[in-house]
């Protein structure tokens, strides 16, 4: 069985790590060692008792080390003062966003400022005196007065017109030390502002090759770094001749940082894996160092922070994918030398060093949030700022979940960093043999690399809009369903129960993403860059920002790019149905030629049945001459509803033709001579629309093909990375990231020997042409909905009038729960911050 070979080769792998190791040591993986052969049985996300690891929906693990402080929602930057006596902190996630001042010494929160607008950019004066932070696409800077601890009223520095009049949005701040001069740099217009901060009035405007992330200025103040995050570059600004220049380091340079004296520059490429380390007299890297936790291309360790310890000798490294901290001496630049890893929190953004104290600013905290009100309409005042009638619960959306924190982390001796390093090597499922060789077992459909061939030459895969298990699956007996949550279930959609029936019930699959920005590109690449990560929240915040996912902005790409690259590269035979095009047009190169332009992307008033049909056209077509491809992404995506917009398709009868749309697909393909060598694989890009009662993350995915198994139940933990994974195996593709390369594959779903039935439709147990008529408040909320693009309706109003169509208008709908992840060593604070 795959559950046996999986504990033995876990079992055999943590006993190698045995080797050399002290007795504590050898005890923190002797539990390891116990519970090897037990927690591919139905695991699920949140603490792991034996060892007080956080095993997140993923299968990553977090073990975060040192004391820590709550933060706000996604915090991407932190900034010492000159004296080190405050610490500010700008969150810039969906919900809330602000600005905090914290003691670092002391490790208390001071002052805390909520703001509407923020993005990255932040930067003491020289006296103290100011705090110069970004205002996002209100397109200023605001000129926060600091005193007694406290931020006191800001100044803005106008650059703009706000959002969308002017797309501008200042990233990287830097200042002078006499305080006259603030340079900013942004990510919208790609350019360099030059500001008078007394008179507040731009000086000098200067265009940059792409988007920019950060700025430093150099201790002479005659040169001006500035990391082009959408262009693999440095760029080098002389303060006094106005010229720029520039030098080409690795993929989505991000935060810099420069010793004391100014001769080495460090940058962070998080696309790469990799710092840069530039002598800043001859303007030539000298070094680039590998920050992944083994030799590897694949992107996924995304290095955004950098941090020198007082004497300059050891940089630490901030690996947001990877949940740790790199250490590399660099005493002798040219040199450098890797000293291990230091577990940390959640998507590390931030890093910074205050004598022996390392301090990390963990993005999505320690914690997947429980929301016990749950998605609760009440009714605000007037002037709240939101609408009458909304919810009141915008933190409890899965995309304002996850808190971050601030971690304080005591410098370790040599001998704390290697327990430190076998912790983060604990946490992490990717290792190099994966990556070569994937786990499995003799004879199974699904090869374990590319030297094995599968009797699967065909590949369906048909992404969905946003669901969760519960909503969908969740009255299904032998899967683990909170009934009380399913409102689609039997009678709406009879095929997606039919299919989990005839042949496999997933009921412990989470995706990858939060929202359907990173959702397409995490269920296409498995993986989306610090660009899509970063700045998804602010569009979705309702604070400017287009979408910049699915292809549409060259800077949200992957390095290598998607799987379709990856098929082109491989000579594997590929097409898109919907998928990364719009109006008949492919959003990505590698898709010109490669798409049916019939075939309509995002667009809910085009039903699914009629989205099958024109892929069942373009199949017959190409099936005649024998031209399928062998790889097919297919969008059917009404699912997603238009919520009670009065003559809208109701959420109901919107989700019922997404299921009829399934079905008549897999029905189609059976009877078709190419379904002895064909699988489909269905699942969400995202299940933000919904709640679940195991975590957030939850949704459905189903399977189906002669070499699926019939009349099953599994219940092995899989992602979206464990689909893709499973997809590259049959068509012999590389993995595309550490991602994939980790995910276990969905072997266990599959049987060595053909059952060749065919799949009737199954048909629908509703109306598909029932619209909405109802005027109420629902219905009078949903006017104000924009459908146009994925995720552009406030979630929690559109996931409550959903519930409200279906359960009532006066129906409240039920709390769901959330992983409840363990927060190691809470700081103790006996003062009520």
């Amino acid at each position: 069985m795959l559950t046996a070979y999986i504990a033995k080769k876990q079992c055999l792998l943590l006993a190698g790590l045995l080797i050399d190791l002290t007795m504590k040591q050898k005890y923190l993986f002797s539990i390891l060692l116990f519970i090897a052969a037990f927690k591919v049985q139905a695991q699920l996300p949140g603490k792991i008792q034996q060892t007080q690891q956080v095993l997140l929906p993923n299968g990553w693990k977090l073990s975060p080390a040192g004391r820590y402080l709550q933060l706000g929602d996604l915090p991407l930057n932190i900034q010492l003062s000159a004296s080190g006596k405050m610490l500010a902190v700008t969150n810039n996630g969906q919900s809330t966003q602000s600005i905090q001042l914290i003691d670092p010494v002391n490790e208390k929160l001071l002052d805390e400022k909520v703001v509407g607008k923020s993005w990255y950019g932040l930067a003491f004066s020289k006296d103290e005196k100011t705090l110069y932070a970004s205002g996002g696409n209100d397109n200023f800077i605001l000129a926060f007065s600091i005193s007694n601890n406290k931020i006191g009223k800001a100044d803005t520095i106008k650059l703009g017109k706000p959002w969308p009049a002017d797309k501008i949005c200042a990233t990287g701040i830097a200042v002078n030390k006499s305080n006259t001069i603030l340079y900013t740099v942004t990510k919208e217009d790609s350019a360099l502002y030059i500001i008078d901060p007394k008179t507040r009035a731009i000086t000098s405007k200067v265009k940059l090759p792409a988007e920019a992330y950060s700025c430093l200025l150099s201790p002479d103040e005659k040169t001006l770094y500035i990391s082009i995050w959408g262009g693999e570059q440095v760029a080098f600004y002389n303060t006094e001749t106005q010229k720029l220049s520039n030098i080409t380091v690795g993929s989505h340079p991000n935060e810099m940082l420069l010793n004391k004296k100014g001769s080495w520059l460090f940058v962070a490429n998080a696309n790469d894996n990799s710092v840069a380390i530039i002598n800043t007299v001859t303007r030539k890297i000298v070094e680039t160092v590998a920050t992944a936790l083994y030799p590897t291309h694949l992107t996924g360790s995304t290095t955004n922070g950098l941090a020198l310890s007082a004497d300059e000798k050891t940089l630490y490294i901030a690996n947001a994918d990877n949940n740790c901290l790199a250490v590399f001496d660099v005493s002798k630049p040219g040199d450098s030398k890797s000293m291990g890893f230091i577990p940390v929190g959640w998507y590390p953004t931030n890093v910074k060093v205050l004598g022996k104290k390392i301090l990390v600013a963990n993005g999505k905290g320690f914690t997947s949030m429980a929301n016990p009100r749950g998605p609760q309409p009440v009714r605000k005042a007037d002037n709240s700022g939101y609408q009458k009638g909304a919810t009141n619960s915008k933190e409890q959306y899965i995309g304002g979940l996850f808190k971050g924190t601030l971690s304080f982390i005591d410098a370790p001796n040599a001998d704390q960093l290697k327990t430190y390093t076998e912790q983060v090597y604990a946490n992490t499922p990717f290792n190099e043999t994966e990556e070569k060789m994937a786990a499995g077992e003799a004879g199974n459909p699904i090869p374990r690399s590319k030297a094995d061939k599968s009797p699967i030459k065909y590949v369906f895969y048909i992404i969905k809009e946003n669901r969760t298990y519960d909503q969908v699956l969740g009255d299904m007996p032998k899967g683990n369903g909170d009934t009380s949550l399913c409102i689609f279930g039997q009678n709406v959609t009879p095929n997606h129960h039919a299919i989990a029936d005839q042949f496999v019930l997933l009921d412990n699959f989470y995706v990858d993403a939060e929202v359907s920005a990173d959702g397409h590109n995490w269920s296409m690449a498995a993986y989306a860059t610090d660009f899509i990560e970063k700045t998804w929240p602010t569009s979705y915040g309702g604070r400017g920002g287009n979408y910049d996912s699915e292809g549409t902005r060259k800077a949200g790409d992957p390095r290598d790019g998607y799987i379709w690259d990856y098929c082109k590269r491989a000579g594997v035979s590929y097409r898109t149905y919907g998928e990364f095009a719009q109006d008949g047009e492919a959003n990505i190169k590698s898709l010109v030629g490669h798409l049916c332009p019939q075939s309509p992307g995002f667009d809910l008033n085009i039903k699914d049945t009629k989205r099958e049909q024109v892929w069942e056209h373009d199949f017959d077509s190409l099936l005649s001459i024998n031209a399928v491809p062998h790889f097919n992404s297919i969008r059917i995506c009404n699912d997603h509803t238009s919520g009670q917009r009065r003559g809208a398709i109701s959420p109901i009868a919107a989700v019922a033709d997404n299921d009829q749309g399934i079905g008549l697909l897999i029905d189609h393909l059976s009877k078709s001579s190419i379904w002895k060598e064909s699988v489909v694989f269905i699942l969400e890009d995202d299940a933000q629309n919904g709640p679940d009662h195991i975590d957030a993350h939850r949704s459905p995915v189903l399977v189906a093909g002669p070499y699926v198994k019939h009349n099953a139940a599994i219940h092995h933990m899989y992602s979206t990375s464990g689909v893709l994974r499973t997809i590259e195996l049959i068509l012999g593709l590389p993995p595309m990231s550490q991602y994939d390369a980790a995910a276990l594959p969905m072997y266990d779903c599959f049987t060595a020997t053909p059952d060749m039935a065919v799949y009737n439709v199954k048909p629908a147990q509703v109306n598909l042409e029932q619209r909405n008529v109802a005027v109420n408040e629902s219905s009078k909320r949903s006017q104000s909905f924009n459908l146009a693009k994925e995720d552009k309706v406030p979630d929690l109003e559109l996931n409550d009038v959903i519930w409200k169509y279906v359960k009532g208008e006066n129906a409240i709908m039920p709390a769901p729960k959330r992983s409840a992840f363990v927060i190691l060593q809470p700081k103790k604070d006996d003062d009520d911050d």
